[in-house]
């Protein structure tokens, strides 16, 4: 059995999502990340507002694939890259109406996320070396996830 320790909370400013349209691989949209915050008991600051940005793809089957790359800084000015890929589903009544940006119960619809982090600073060197899971749920101005060190 696996055992985790919560990391912390982020939660991702989106304000724009451009659709690129049907493509070869799928429906791809490019949303915009233009800030935020994250907060846990070893770590909290503010998600940089560029670069940022989540590349989306909606396969066929109606699974949402994400692609998200942002740079976070610490409270004590620390850089930290995250970058994570994840997985958004769910029944398409509930898509619908979370697509529409209408208030959705999280356990409708499935969330998650696996991010990695990179930095240089030696306070949090140790981010360089866990493995990291997220539950999320989606909120009109972007998403709130709950991220878990995995121990």
């Amino acid at each position: 059995m696996l055992e985790s320790q919560h990391l912390f909370e982020l939660r991702l400013d989106v304000p724009q999502i451009v659709d690129l349209g049907p493509t070869p691989m799928g429906h791809r949209r490019i949303a915009t990340v233009a800030g935020g915050q994250f907060e846990g008991e070893r770590m909290r600051g503010t998600v940089e507002p560029s670069p940022g940005g989540d590349w989306l793809l909606l396969r066929p089957d109606g699974v949402l694939m994400l692609d998200v790359r942002l740079t976070l800084r610490t409270h004590d000015q620390a850089l930290i890259y995250m970058a994570y890929r994840g997985l958004r589903h769910g029944p398409a009544e509930v898509m619908q109406k979370l697509n529409a940006g209408e208030p959705v119960d999280p356990k409708l619809y499935y969330f998650r996320m696996t991010p990695v982090f990179e930095t240089s600073d030696a306070r949090y060197a140790w981010l360089n070396g866990i493995i990291a899971v997220g539950s999320g749920h989606r909120e009109p101005s972007g998403p709130i996830y709950q991220v878990y060190e995995i121990l």
